[in-house]
């Protein structure tokens, strides 16, 4: 492999993600879930520069808040700019600026963009020319969500989540995300849905075998039609966050009742997504729940994946 001129600093910006559907499958054997997700990136994201060092480093900032993030080997972002260095051979190291808007530990793949972030960062930086099937394999080294972070756009994801289809998606989705700064441990969330399921085995169906997107997510978000994906939106972890969270269903409650077409927890929650039929929905509903004390923001995907901003 050959090393190219080394530019002084990269900045790449990647997205947080909202899953529009969401089925969970039995835990294996090893006690992780196959899953079936429609994953669609939103305009709440990740800037990442990149510039050379001896070490790595890392320092973190963001419209967000942010002090639960490390600035240690546990970030992911750091493990990404090390697991690249080992994959070429690269010897330097590199010091990593993170400015978050993504919601921590709020089920959006905050920490998942900024790996993905680092990963295009360093590659560009280190002159490594990596290709997008090398990068997607690093990713999926790293966590379940970095690859779509890195595709970005609409996806099915299957397996762990990190075996991506590209979606057709026309058009455009206006969200409004709510935010809460005690986040959900998605282990936690995991085993809350497993507990849920033991319970109620004799009520409800037993969970898939092979989990599956509905039919009807793939036409809504081909059609571009934001009532149809309101009526198929589904999550199989919004039982368990909502008994982890009490709290959240009175949101989500407040939120329709206040003109979103449906309301739903993103991924392990606890950061609440409505869909709005809009731009202008969209506004007017962030407007109604900022006024009822909630921390709310209006984002519209698909938006590209993790990508270098002159």
């Amino acid at each position: 492999m050959s090393i190219r001129a080394v530019p002084d600093r990269v900045h790449v910006r990647a997205p947080g993600k909202i899953n529009v559907f969401l089925q969970v499958g039995a835990a294996g054997e090893d006690g992780y879930h196959d899953v079936a997700t429609a994953y669609q990136a939103v305009s709440a994201v990740e800037d990442v520069w990149a510039s050379p060092a001896d070490g790595f480093t890392i320092a973190v900032s963001g419209t967000v808040e942010v002090s639960q993030v490390p600035c240690d080997d546990r970030n992911l972002a750091i493990r990404a700019a090390r697991l690249l260095a080992q994959e070429i051979g690269w010897r330097g190291g590199v010091h990593l600026d993170v400015r978050k808007g993504v919601p921590v530990a709020g089920g959006m793949g905050g920490g998942s963009a900024d790996a993905a972030a680092a990963l295009v960062a360093c590659d560009a930086l280190w002159g490594a020319g990596l290709g997008s099937h090398d990068l997607l394999e690093l990713g999926a080294r790293l966590g379940a969500d970095v690859p779509f972070a890195l595709m970005g756009g609409t996806a099915i994801g299957t397996g762990r989540g990190d075996v991506l289809s590209p979606a057709l998606a026309r058009g455009r989705f206006d969200w409004v995300i709510v935010t809460r700064e005690d986040g959900l441990s998605t282990p936690e969330v995991y085993r809350a849905l497993d507990a849920h399921r033991g319970r109620h085995a004799v009520d409800i169906a037993p969970p898939p075998r092979r989990p599956e997107v509905a039919t009807d997510v793939l036409h809504a978000l081909r059609a571009g039609d934001a009532a149809m994906l309101a009526d198929s939106a589904h999550n199989d972890l919004q039982v368990a966050a909502l008994a982890l969270r009490p709290e959240l269903a009175e949101v989500l409650d407040a939120g329709e009742r206040a003109g979103a077409l449906v309301g739903l927890v993103s991924g392990s929650g606890p950061t609440l997504a409505f869909l709005a039929g809009d731009a202008e929905s969209a506004i007017e509903l962030q407007v109604l729940l900022s006024a009822a004390g909630h921390h709310a923001l209006h984002v519209h995907g698909p938006l590209p994946g993790a990508r270098i901003i002159d």
